[in-house]
């Protein structure tokens, strides 16, 4: 198995309704194993981002523990004294987290 070279995975995704992300739900990697499920705000997932950890897209293989399918990383973008959390190599003038669920 390959060495998995990403800190968490996001699955999905909740929105407040000024289209800033409220909070995501994500599996954070311990070692070699990923743990249950955790609810993570958007000041937590941007100060992860911030700290050099790698947040990827992504959603559980069924019937397969820790693995998952993942597609792009997260990423924050700093526009004039604020973050705007983004997919993949977009650009925003708001958050924008395609490919992910929205609950």
């Amino acid at each position: 198995m390959a060495k998995v070279k990403y800190d968490g995975v996001v699955v999905a995704v909740h929105y407040a309704p000024d289209n800033q992300v409220d909070w995501v739900r994500t599996f954070l990697r311990w070692g070699p194993v990923f743990s249950d499920r955790v609810m993570l705000d958007r000041q937590a997932l941007v100060e992860h981002l911030e700290s050099g950890k790698k947040y990827m897209v992504g959603k559980r293989v069924p019937y397969m523990a820790g693995l998952f399918e993942v597609s792009e990383p997260l990423r924050v973008i700093k526009t004039e004294g604020d973050f705007v959390l983004v997919t993949g190599d977009s650009r925003a003038e708001h958050d924008n987290l395609e490919g992910i669920p929205i609950i």
